[in-house]
């Protein structure tokens, strides 16, 4: 029978964003960090962002490490504020955010720094901050900077944001399964 109808055929997988997006925004900010170009990426979960949206300039464009390192090249007129990630599309660039107020950030830290913990203050978004200054990558999540993170790390926390979950909406397979079951219960 499986070989007729293939039991994973119906099985969908939900996720925010793909695992291909996941590989470009690593590649581009380790790509960014190398040349110390500066960046600050907004990654939407649950809480949508059409607020911070509305101060960018409308992109609209599938996310691809090429474009991200375009966006940020120093003297572009989208280089400047944040990038808004929306699954996986570039909403919007050159976007403001709100600078967090939090005492204890170190005063080594500038204003991309600030307005990426800002952001992560108000909403449920994951930010990702490439340093100017030093390279170093960080993300903001949850009023947390987590500063110097290795590309593993960004993996990790790009993978748990994109919140996947495989459903199973093939309504043939689960009768087949409940025939099974019943089957096995009553002995036959």
């Amino acid at each position: 029978m499986a070989s007729i109808i293939p039991f994973d055929a119906g099985k969908e997988v939900k996720e925010r964003f793909t695992d291909k997006t996941v590989n470009e925004l690593i590649k581009a900010c380790y790509d960014m960090a190398e040349v110390k170009t500066g960046a600050l990426i907004v990654i939407e979960q649950e809480i949508r962002l059409d607020e911070y949206v509305r101060t960018g300039i409308n992109v609209d464009a599938i996310l691809t490490s090429q474009l991200l390192i375009n966006i940020f090249e120093h003297n572009t007129p989208l280089h400047d504020g944040a990038v808004i990630v929306r699954e996986n599309r570039i909403v919007a660039a050159t976007c403001y955010l709100p600078l967090s107020d939090n005492m204890e950030l170190s005063k080594q830290l500038g204003t991309r720094h600030r307005a990426g913990v800002g952001i992560s203050e108000v909403t449920d978004s994951v930010t990702i901050i490439v340093s100017e200054e030093t390279g170093q990558v960080s993300v903001a999540q949850g009023g947390r900077l987590i500063r110097n993170i290795s590309s593993t790390q960004l993996r990790e926390v790009l993978e748990k944001a994109q919140n996947k979950k495989v459903v199973d909406n093939n309504r043939f397979r689960q009768l087949l399964k409940g025939r099974v079951k019943h089957e096995e219960k009553t002995g036959k």
